[in-house]
């Protein structure tokens, strides 16, 4: 069995949760609603406040669905009832965030500013307090969306590996390299 698969999720107080006939699992919660649509093989069921995912058979390809939907469904249920938040840092000398409702203006020290339309499901703020960098904090419930979003912001000024400079993930540690070192005379 698989390890993640096989472990049970406790549905908290407040989130009710439907499949229907056709395998898409609907959870619904005080922050939202969110949908998947589940394999047709991969059985999903909820007895007492606990759902479970089970597998028909031990192939390799329903060992993989097996883990990847229980994964998917425990993701969503912590999405509507905590929901998801993370926050990334501008490091660089000029290196600016601003955001009007869902839009983010990112200055990069490139010619140009990056205008930056964020979907409807995610909220965005953006801090500059001096002696700080500047940060870009989202906030959803689906956390698939908002990994995939800040992936794609942080692949603006990806952080380099010799001064740190870029877009990255508060707490994130970087592999730095040593520069060029001085020649011998």
């Amino acid at each position: 069995m698989s390890r993640i698969g096989k472990a049970p999720i406790t549905i908290p107080a407040g989130v009710t949760i439907t499949v229907s006939n056709d395998n898409v699992v609907t959870v619904k919660g005080p922050k939202g609603e969110l949908t998947q649509a589940v394999d047709t093989d991969i059985t999903v069921s909820q007895e007492d406040g606990i759902l479970t995912v089970q597998r028909p058979s031990e192939q390799k390809k329903h060992k993989a669905l097996h883990g990847l939907y229980r994964s998917l469904l425990n993701n969503m249920v912590v999405g509507v009832t905590e929901g998801y938040k993370l926050t990334q840092e501008l490091v660089g000398v000029g290196y600016r965030a601003t955001n009007t409702g869902n839009t983010l203006d990112l200055v990069l020290g490139y010619s140009h500013h990056y205008v930056f339309q964020l979907p409807e499901e995610i909220k965005v703020t953006t801090s500059s307090e001096k002696g700080q960098t500047p940060k870009i904090i989202l906030e959803s419930i689906d956390k698939q969306l908002i990994g995939q979003v800040a992936a794609k912001i942080r692949s603006l000024r990806a952080p380099e590996p010799y001064k740190g400079k870029g877009i990255k993930f508060v707490g994130e540690v970087l592999r730095r390299k040593a520069g060029k070192s001085a020649s011998k005379k």
